[in-house]
């Protein structure tokens, strides 16, 4: 089943090109049949890159998918056009009767920043508050899922001795996890943060159960049981070329930076980039949508909450 997005947001062409599924709004409105209606709450400065990621990890799944953005007004994005955002996105306010099979809270460059210090750390908190009512499975991810922990849970992130960048091998921990169903024993996922969760502070707290893990990166997946919701503090979504692109950009600027682990081909930033986590990262989303948001969700959106 395709995603059904806008037919001119910058991520249809790039998809279509990709040969992913991608349903427009007016064929959409033809079909008789109930599409998930998932939220993204975009924090990060790449919007137009972030919303390809997202979309295409969405679009590629047997389930139709009605897609929307929304951004804080509390911050004013300088990476992105102002209408861009007009265009595409709306704000909280603007959504905030509505209710949503999904919501995916992306990551965002402030880690390093205590979460009351971030300019629109209560407008997030509204958010996430918000959507335990209104929303049936929430997904964090990185900076979002440090967040939520912080925000639902109270656990404080910790900062790391330097920064954890690279393509790192994962475990499942817990094998009945849905959300891990079909993953091979190991697999690989891409981090880049400075600041991390500690296994101990998560099994105090007994509503959440750790799915997966790494040896390298720590905790990467966490949730409640049934998955309304789910934390993960890596970017499985990352495109090839994500963590080249961050990579240069700190070089460039003269900031303290290793080369990524297990990224380029024999750790050699000139013999080209090892994609190897783009199964897993399909799997993860399409498990997510299929067992999680899918199988359970009500059908009566006004069930929820």
């Amino acid at each position: 089943m395709p995603i059904n997005i806008p037919e001119d947001l910058p991520a249809t062409k790039t998809l279509l090109d990709e040969n992913i599924f991608v349903m427009t709004e007016k064929r959409a409105l033809s079909q008789d049949i109930r599409p998930l209606k998932i939220v993204v709450l975009n924090l990060m400065p790449t919007k137009i890159e972030t919303e390809t990621q997202l979309a295409r990890l969405l679009g590629n799944t047997p389930i139709q998918v009605d897609l929307e953005f929304i951004h804080t007004k509390s911050h004013e994005s300088k990476h992105v056009s102002s209408s861009h955002l007009g265009k595409f996105y709306q704000t909280f306010d603007q959504i905030k009767d509505q209710k949503f099979d999904g919501m995916i809270i992306t990551g965002a460059p402030v880690e390093k920043m205590a979460f009351e210090q971030v300019e629109y750390w209560d407008e997030l908190c509204q958010i996430m508050e918000w959507s335990k009512t209104h929303v049936y499975s929430c997904f964090h991810i990185c900076w979002g899922a440090q967040a939520g922990l912080y925000y639902h849970y109270g656990i404080q992130k910790r900062m790391l001795d330097k920064k954890l960048f690279g393509v790192y091998w994962h475990t499942v921990d817990r094998s009945s996890s849905i959300l891990f169903r079909g993953f091979d024993d190991t697999f690989l996922v891409p981090h880049s943060r400075y600041t991390t969760i500690l296994r101990e502070d998560i099994e105090q707290i007994g509503a959440l159960k750790i799915l997966a893990s790494s040896s390298e990166a720590g905790v990467f997946a966490i949730s409640t049981e049934g998955g309304r919701q789910i934390f993960v503090t890596g970017h499985a979504e990352y495109d090839a070329h994500t963590l080249e692109d961050e990579y240069l950009r700190d070089k460039k600027l003269g900031l303290p930076i290793d080369v990524p682990v297990n990224y380029f081909i024999d750790d050699d930033e000139t013999k080209g980039i090892k994609m190897q986590w783009r199964s897993s990262a399909n799997l993860l989303y399409a498990n997510w949508l299929n067992y999680i948001v899918y199988q359970t969700t009500p059908y009566d959106l006004d069930h929820i909450g």
